[in-house]
């Protein structure tokens, strides 16, 4: 019986998968130490560094403790020397009237910021204190009483109260002529600083010169020494917190060890009396920090090694997956380019249809601009042409033949001027190609005006002129220009026909350019974004078909200048045409 045979294919097969296995063995080992060896760098790093930081910090609270501390005594030593010399305590200590003493004093300590103020007389009895309750007790004996009696200095004197903490006192005796009247006494609020230090999670006291306890943020050690204080049973407070974490756990030596545990202990000197800050700092919040990254690089290393065995075992299912997915999107895909090669047919033959809609349309419109084009601009030259065969006529009947041949003459000028109209239309699509001469502004205006005869005779508007005494020349087509002016005129006498008294005021002006202003005192302009479009007007139906400024906007730019429109600071429309003077032909004509 023959033994079934294998194909070449899986032979290969079976040395890459043993090649792969042994790499991905080797792979994990290598995760695997690396992981170890970051967690144990990290740790090793992360404890020193911290634990310096925490250091620093500690050393840098305990200064600024100590500094906050001696500038509220230096503040308060000042007190005692100033209210020595008050004329109203001296006064209340010689007369023995103390009816206002406390008021003031009262008023004294919101100024100053002390606990409490006191004022003895020469027997020790406290005649005015902040604290009512205080009047009349005696102090004959107390050391802030006796030794500014016998001293003229500010003594500070520290003693231990009944309830176990201490007060901080200034006196200095009040005198008149060498004699004692008696003392004041300041008392200084440092337990605002215990209650400050308590919120922390430092331990803080503070030991006078015989290196008792004087202020602490643990109200039983007030009073005792450091080695007594830290015997003691203690609540549940911030040194508790501190000693809780295992000794020696990090690299750097410890500072001191309370109940066999290890902390971080803090001296500072203040330059006050011999006395001494000392703080203990808590290590908690260290391990706190660095075991917080360990866990992150765990947790990372951990979501690594889950993620390979993942691709490990779902390799082999989504490379099948794979190339049923390529099969099934090389159909889809087939049949989606069979969908878009139709559609782009069908889009193609749409928008052959389309392009020669568009174009027949493109023709029309072109047509119906130009035949309005060509109505507007000779509607002009042809009722100039009718006023004057209506006078020839007239002239004839009259007997009066060589006056006729001069309107004849003015008809056939018309008549030439509408064949140029005519010329010029139809160069509109050869724009550039126009032979520019020396135009004389003030001529073409003069002309532009005999044109506007026949309209200007049968209204009685008042027309204005202002020109130069030099002429003023520019280079463009003489026609063109002349056809500008006859419409802004047009537009002015239009725009006056709703006034009483109508005014059209003329403007010619030379300076950087050649500048054509024409003013009327109509109602002015309503719209200025569409007032140079095509067919935009706002006269009746009958009376223009909205052309004209279009296409003197379009002449004035053909010629380099600019057409502009804006209402006059007394009411109606001004527009000023620009455009480049000819400077040559001025200084010729000069």
């Amino acid at each position: 019986m023959n033994k079934p045979h294998r194909p070449n294919g899986d032979n290969t097969s079976w040395i890459r998968s043993g090649q792969l296995s042994w790499r991905v063995r080797l792979a994990l080992v290598f995760l695997l130490v690396s992981a170890t060896a970051t967690v144990w760098v990290t740790n090793r790093l992360l404890t020193d560094r911290f634990t310096e930081s925490t250091r620093n910090r500690a050393e840098l609270r305990l200064a600024l403790y100590s500094g906050n501390l001696l500038s509220e005594l230096r503040r308060n030593a000042i007190v005692p020397q100033l209210l020595a010399r008050d004329p109203t305590l001296i006064s209340a200590l010689q007369s023995s009237n103390y009816s206002q003493s406390t008021q003031r004093l009262i008023s004294f300590v919101e100024e100053i910021g002390a606990a409490s103020l006191m004022l003895l007389d020469r027997d020790g009895r406290a005649v005015a204190a902040t604290d009512r309750n205080r009047l009349g007790e005696l102090h004959r004996s107390a050391a802030y009483f006796v030794e500014p009696v016998r001293s003229n200095a500010t003594v500070f004197t520290a003693y231990q109260h009944e309830a176990g903490g201490y007060r901080f006192t200034y006196s200095r005796r009040l005198e008149d002529s060498s004699e004692v009247l008696g003392v004041i006494v300041v008392e200084v609020d440092l337990q605002k600083f215990e209650r400050a230090w308590s919120g922390i999670s430092d331990a803080v006291f503070v030991t006078n010169t015989e290196g008792t306890i004087i202020l602490s943020t643990e109200p039983r050690w007030r009073g005792l020494k450091e080695t007594e204080a830290l015997r003691r049973q203690t609540p549940e407070n911030a040194i508790e917190r501190a000693i809780r974490v295992t000794a020696d756990w990090t690299a750097l030596p410890p500072d001191a060890y309370l109940r066999g545990e290890a902390v971080m202990r803090m001296d500072s000197r203040i330059p006050f009396r011999g006395w001494q800050m000392t703080s203990f700092s808590t290590y908690s919040s260290i391990r706190e920090r660095v075991n917080g990254v360990l866990a992150l690089e765990i947790m990372g290393f951990a979501i690594l090694l889950a993620l390979s065995f993942y691709a490990l075992s779902r390799r082999t299912a989504f490379r099948m997956a794979l190339f049923q997915r390529e099969s099934a999107e090389l159909r889809a895909l087939n049949a989606r380019l069979q969908r878009e090669i139709a559609e782009r047919e069908r889009v193609q033959k749409t928008l052959e249809v389309a392009e020669q809609t568009l174009a027949q349309s493109s023709k029309l419109a072109a047509l119906g601009e130009m035949s309005a084009a060509v109505s507007h601009e000779l509607n002009q030259p042809l009722a100039a042409m009718k006023t004057y065969l209506a006078g020839a006529r007239l002239l004839l009947r009259r007997n009066r033949p060589e006056e006729a041949l001069a309107s004849f003459g003015r008809i056939d000028d018309l008549i030439e001027r509408m064949g140029a109209i005519t010329r010029q239309l139809k160069s509109y699509a050869r724009k550039g190609q126009e032979a520019f001469s020396p135009i004389n502004m003030g001529e073409a205006l003069t002309t532009s005006l005999s044109m506007m005869e026949p309209q200007l005779r049968q209204r009685q508007v008042q027309i204005t002129q202002i020109l130069p005494d030099r002429p003023v020349l520019v280079m463009g087509d003489r026609m063109r220009i002349e056809q500008v002016m006859v419409n802004l005129l047009r537009n002015a006498l239009d725009a006056t026909k709703s006034v009483r008294n109508p005014e059209v005021e003329i403007i010619l002006a030379a300076g950087e350019t050649a500048t054509l202003t024409v003013r009327d005192n109509g109602d002015g302009i309503k719209d200025f974004e569409n007032i140079f479009e095509p067919f935009y007007t706002t006269k009746q139906p009958g009376d223009g078909v909205g052309l004209g400024l279009a296409i003197s906007s379009g002449i004035v730019n053909d010629l380099g200048g600019r057409l502009t429109a804006r209402n006059g600071q007394h009411g109606g429309a001004v527009f000023e045409m620009q455009l480049p003077i000819l400077e040559d032909g001025l200084e010729a004509a000069e």
